[in-house]
């Protein structure tokens, strides 16, 4: 009796977890007509959307939004948050010296803070934040989580590159208002620290926040993400956009962000309607 008791309440657990580590997508909004928006850039993808307001999610591409694929640069929003709860990171201005190795993308190669390192997507400062929190701090983190698959195996400087952690595009909308809500399992500190280095358009019409990722599958697709929120007349809506090309030297820069704004502008956004 007692092993059917625990079982029953690890299995509830794991419900629990998925639960709130994603966002229900079984009464959806299906907006194929978004799939011009990809169609335009010969790439494939999904696009998912959560209005905070009435709970209405809209999604184009269910197949790929509850799809797993590596976070890439995104997963330097959860480094963030760890970093800062651990003191790993002191502050968002805490400065990490450059190692003095030159990296292809030359803004790159200079001391950096972690709201320049965020902005600039700087894969060598957040490597050197997860080798100092370590394997063990990471899995305990990512656990908590409930974080996509939960593989943080190998190198602790590189499973979010690697293909080792993957993560749905319907799990990042849940962390997402997670986030925003401070309903993670951080100090409500840190999650503010992390929402204001997201924040990268910021006017009277409209508050725009997000992070960007871009890697490669197995396969040597080129992945490509945009999360986040926008925020109009003190309402939150939640996105997601994943781009997949099977050009690996797809320039993803001007897929994603365009392939999103444009998504927005349609469905209202961006223009002080809403």
């Amino acid at each position: 009796m007692k092993r059917t008791n625990t079982s029953l309440f690890l299995f509830l657990t794991s419900l629990f977890l998925v639960s709130i580590s994603s966002c229900s997508v079984n009464k959806a909004k299906i907006d194929n007509n978004l799939k011009k928006y990809f169609d335009s850039r010969n790439v494939e993808g999904c696009f998912t959307m959560l209005n905070n307001t009435d709970g209405q999610i809209t999604v184009y591409n269910m197949e790929l939004d509850t799809t797993r694929f590596l976070p890439a640069s995104t997963y330097k929003i959860v480094n963030s948050l760890i970093g800062l709860q651990t003191g790993v990171i002191t502050s968002p201005k805490m400065v990490i010296k450059w190692d003095g190795v030159k990296r292809w993308n030359d803004d790159w190669n200079q001391d950096m803070d972690m709201t320049k390192a965020f902005k600039l997507s700087n894969v060598a400062y957040y490597q050197e934040v997860a080798r100092r929190i370590g394997h063990d701090t990471m899995q305990s983190f990512i656990d908590s989580l409930s974080y996509g698959n939960k593989n943080i195996s190998g190198a602790v400087d590189s499973f979010w590159l690697n293909n080792k952690l993957k993560i749905s595009p319907d799990e990042q909308l849940g962390l997402l208002k997670r986030l925003y809500f401070d309903q993670l399992p951080f100090r409500k500190s840190v999650q503010q620290e992390v929402r204001e280095v997201m924040v990268q358009e910021d006017n009277t019409a409209y508050k725009l926040s997000y992070k960007t990722g871009w890697g490669w599958d197995e396969s040597n697709n080129a992945i490509g993400w945009l999360v986040g929120w926008v925020e109009e007349n003190k309402h939150v809506y939640f996105f997601v956009t994943l781009v997949k090309s099977k050009d690996k030297d797809f320039d993803m820069k001007p897929a994603r962000i365009g392939i999103t704004k444009d998504i927005l502008k349609e469905l209202g956004f961006l223009q002080g309607k809403m």
